[in-house]
């Protein structure tokens, strides 16, 4: 039995796949909490930063969909990864000199797009090597994990010292890894189509009143998450913390993530997905309130930040366990599609120009609250629609 699972362990190359999500996400981990500061250190007004910010989201919506489709007609679908990746490199160095609004404007829309295309692809990537052992993507998928967390915290201390506007310099070798780890990489297998009547019956459960709540929830919470991934650095910067304690505060964040998905299978054989996403919908009600009543309590900031336990790494768990009960086999995957257009896609482009002039016009205390609100209200949709014991829609 060693011999056996010795040979399978061979068969995937986990270092090479686990080194680009580490590259991918470790650049992440510098971009989600400090490009607001490095926008705002180059003289852009909040209008501006949710304006830009937004691009990273609205680009969620059609890249992922059109990179995959133009792999998909290639002979060759690796060479669109790298492709991909290089030109995030390309279109990354840019940013290493000042820009005004609409030279930043042009260069995030083509960054934004060839970065947010590149992992969809990836996953595929790594899935195709994990048929049969799907059991083991948590081990592969922990490295991006501990990329995030690793740059949040050390650019955290760096940024202390160093101009924020040093922040491209300092993200660029990341990219540059990312590009290099696309050409040890390649596909284990080639994806598998669906076929039309997979289709027709996509649609039919994609109507359900169910499945379109499920839909309308994911994207309230990604609205709901509006300020924190857009202005969340700055608002705790305007409320006199150093840069080092925000990139304290983002790891709690991670961290506690990383915990939940470690122990999901407990969690799930304990409590349906249901009522999963329901208390991470409330948790995340409650996070957002905190964050704006009381933000120069650093006990309070601390906990709130644990509660992404809950508000995010929770309801992501249970919204793949709805994806997989709503649209089973191969219908999974165009059901992943839609699902990260709309709420990533959508809703992140919603929640960073609705906070961004929540912002502007009443300050940030009232964008959180909004925030707070309506994750309040996805809870009460999910309870009505979604709450255990309703038919699913896999009946």
């Amino acid at each position: 039995m060693n011999a056996i699972e010795a040979n399978l362990n061979a068969r995937i190359p986990t270092a090479r796949l686990a080194s680009f999500y580490f590259a991918y996400y470790a650049a992440l981990g510098a971009f989600n909490p400090y490009w607001a500061l490095y926008l705002k250190g180059l003289g852009q007004d909040v209008a501006a930063i949710s304006i830009l910010m937004s691009l990273w989201y609205g680009t969620r919506i059609f890249a992922p969909s059109a990179w995959s489709a133009l792999a998909a007609r290639s002979a060759q679908p690796i060479l669109w990864l790298r492709m991909g990746s290089v030109l995030t490199v390309a279109s990354f160095t840019l940013f290493s000199v000042p820009h005004d609004f609409t030279v930043l404007f042009v260069v995030m829309c083509v960054f934004c797009f060839v970065y947010n295309a590149i992992m969809p692809q990836f996953e595929s990537i790594t899935l195709s090597h994990l048929v049969g052992r799907s059991e083991r993507y948590g081990r592969i998928r922990v490295w991006g994990s501990i990329g995030f967390v690793v740059v949040v915290a050390v650019f955290g201390v760096l940024l202390d010292y160093l101009p924020v506007t040093a922040l491209p310099w300092l993200m660029l070798p990341f990219f540059v890894a990312m590009a290099i780890a696309s050409f040890f990489n390649d596909y284990g297998r080639p994806p598998v189509a669906v076929t039309d009547t997979e289709s027709t019956s996509f649609i039919a459960r994609l109507r359900r009143p169910e499945v379109i709540a499920f839909f309308i929830v994911a994207l309230l919470m990604q609205i709901s998450f509006g300020p924190y991934y857009t202005f969340y650095s700055i608002y705790l910067d305007e409320h006199g913390y150093r840069t080092s304690a925000l990139g304290i505060y983002w790891s709690i964040g991670v961290i506690v993530e990383i915990l939940v998905f470690a122990f999901s299978v407990r969690i799930f054989r304990r409590w349906n997905a249901a009522t999963v996403l329901i208390v991470s919908l409330i948790a995340a009600s409650l996070r957002w309130a905190m964050i704006a009543l009381w933000p120069d309590n650093a006990i309070l900031m601390a906990f709130a930040q644990t509660l992404h336990a809950l508000s995010f790494a929770a309801f992501f768990a249970a919204s793949m366990q709805f994806l997989v009960l709503y649209f089973p086999g191969r219908q999974n995957g165009h059901a992943q599609g839609i699902y990260y257009g709309f709420s990533s896609g959508i809703g992140g482009v919603l929640g960073a120009l609705l906070s961004g002039q929540v912002w502007q016009a009443t300050g940030g205390e009232t964008a959180f609250m909004l925030g707070s609100v309506t994750a309040a209200i996805a809870a009460l949709i999910a309870w009505i629609w979604i709450r255990p014991g309703r038919p699913s829609a896999s009946a």
